[in-house]
């Protein structure tokens, strides 16, 4: 079963994490707050479409609940659409020989612990509308780095664990960039390099150059 992780913050031995300043902080979470609760209205049909989807061709809950790093390496529960079969953790082990990805992150393209419409659902990023819950209630922002699970982190040194200074998000420059065509070291000179040189206009640009992204599947697994 895919797996709840119940630590309530980043180990005492961590790197630690100093708060990346906004200037346009209240802009920004303006933004989250406005586009996640109209989104969450217009997107209901899409809801309600995934979900009897997800239903009638596999057994086990809606929702896969995942407890996940954000802002100063403060966890909270992540919420997608359930994409894989029940018992996905527990098949995890014997699978890592196929892992595709380079760093702590584990990928593989053609996984065989998806459900019939999971493979469709993590290419077109439905399984991720959820989400937009966690941005609403403040848990993460429409554009931040994606937010990664503790076993993650845990290996993270201090470069890495600087993308904790911020909000995570939706999407990112990762997203709008090839996503896990990139090696785990791009991604994060990637989220990096947004933290760097982040503000409003940019995540306004972000967002627009994600559903192009989003519609061609280019990189997601």
């Amino acid at each position: 079963m895919e797996e709840d992780i119940n630590e309530s913050s980043v180990s005492a031995s961590s790197p630690t994490v100093e708060i990346h300043p906004i200037p346009y902080h209240s802009y920004k979470r303006m933004m989250d707050i406005l586009v996640s609760g109209v989104a969450l209205i217009l997107f209901s049909p899409i809801f309600l479409t995934v979900a009897i989807a997800i239903k009638l061709t596999s057994k086990g809950p809606l929702l896969f609940k995942q407890t996940r790093v954000g802002l100063g390496g403060r966890h909270f529960t992540c919420l997608k659409f359930r994409s894989m079969i029940v018992n996905a953790d527990e098949m995890k082990a014997d699978l890592e020989h196929l892992n595709e990805a380079t760093g702590p992150v584990f990928k593989i393209k053609n996984d065989p612990r998806m459900t019939p419409i999971g493979k469709f659902i993590r290419k077109a990023s439905l399984d991720e509308l959820p989400q937009l819950w966690n941005v609403f209630v403040g848990d993460m922002s429409i554009v931040g780095p994606r937010p990664a699970v503790p076993i993650e982190v845990e290996k993270y040194g201090q470069r890495e664990f600087n993308r904790l200074a911020v909000r995570p998000g939706i999407t990112c420059i990762w997203q709008i960039s090839g996503r896990s065509n990139l090696s785990f070291e791009e991604w994060m000179e990637l989220d990096l390099k947004y933290i760097e040189n982040m503000s409003f206009w940019g995540d306004i640009k972000i967002v627009w150059q994600t559903v192009p992204a989003v519609l061609t599947g280019r990189g997601a697994r």
